[in-house]
């Protein structure tokens, strides 16, 4: 089944079902894959942070760092640049994970106000090996009402750099190709996919559906498993030599890893409600991190047996 397979492991259904998302954006993974892996003289930025007010203590989210983390890692380890973008009430535990990646990175942090997004945006720019792709991971976008929002409808303005910048701005024109990953419908990508479905298939879809597109939109029941998902794609679409590089440390082991810094040093926390305030643990998105780490062995499984086949070159 080739990708096709991976977009079925990473869009299984956990808490809610999103397959009107998920056939909406068929192909897309493999598209964005291949984009990355087609470019001559690459250099991708990661976005990601998703901060949460009410947790104990405030902290970001831990979905959205590991997916993070494997890309980075998958990239770098084919030379790629990578610089990891997000803001300061989530510069924490972002770099606590960056601090486990098998190569440096580049990390950059924003203040809350536009200007300093607009200020990165024009660095990122005009660098002399400027970012081609730029991936938003579990970062909140905007709704229709021009605030980003949690789940349950709380504006997280106070808290959230307009990152969205760097993919959406009607004064300015993208030098990069952008691509979205989320899983709830309010994330930057989600923008693209029909009114509709958002409205009807998400809670308080209305008021927090993301009004800003991507390029390439990539569904997933977790947001982690997207950024899994597109390593793997990533792998699938290049010769075997290149994809036994890539997937050097795309492994469960790594991810615990990843996990936790995230949680011991950055304080990343789960999945929290405004009844049940998160702390931080070894989990995303209220599953243990045991119940990832099968998904994503699932994942290295699949690709390993389609790199095994004869016909793959």
């Amino acid at each position: 089944m080739g990708i096709a397979k991976i977009e079925d492991i990473i869009g299984q259904t956990v808490r809610r079902d999103i397959g009107r998302m998920k056939r909406f954006v068929e192909g897309q993974l493999e598209a964005a894959a291949r984009s990355i892996m087609s470019t001559p003289n690459a250099h991708v930025g990661i976005v990601t942070g998703f901060f949460i007010r009410n947790a104990v203590p405030p902290s970001p989210e831990t979905d959205g760092l590991g997916g993070m983390a494997h890309l980075a890692a998958a990239l770098s380890n084919l030379g790629i640049p990578v610089t990891v973008i997000s803001d300061a009430p989530c510069c924490k535990a972002v770099w606590a994970v960056t601090t486990e990646l098998p190569k440096d990175v580049a990390f950059e942090i924003t203040s809350v106000s536009a200007a300093s997004v607009k200020s990165l945006r024009a660095r990122l720019s005009d660098a002399p090996r400027p970012v081609t792709h730029m991936i938003a991971i579990e970062r909140v976008s905007p709704a229709s009402d021009g605030k980003p929002h949690r789940e349950y409808g709380a504006d997280m303005s106070d808290d959230t750099a307009p990152l969205h910048l760097l993919f959406e701005d009607p004064e300015w024109s993208r030098p990069w190709v952008t691509i979205g990953i989320g899983d709830g419908g309010n994330e930057i990508g989600m923008g693209v996919l029909p009114e509709q479905i958002i409205h009807h298939d998400i809670p308080n879809g209305p008021l927090i559906s993301a009004a800003i597109p991507a390029d390439y939109l990539i569904v997933s029941s977790v947001s982690n498993w997207g950024g899994w998902g597109l390593v793997s794609a990533m792998a699938m679409v290049a010769p075997r030599d290149v994809a036994a590089r890539l997937l050097t440390d795309f492994t469960p082991e790594r991810d615990r890893a990843y996990l936790t810094a995230a949680v011991d040093i950055g304080q990343a926390v789960d999945d929290s409600r405004i009844d049940r305030p998160a702390t931080p643990k070894m989990s995303v998105d209220r599953l243990s991190w045991e119940q990832h780490a099968q998904v994503l062995s699932e994942l290295r499984a699949h690709v390993d047996g389609y790199l095994a086949e004869p016909s793959h070159a």
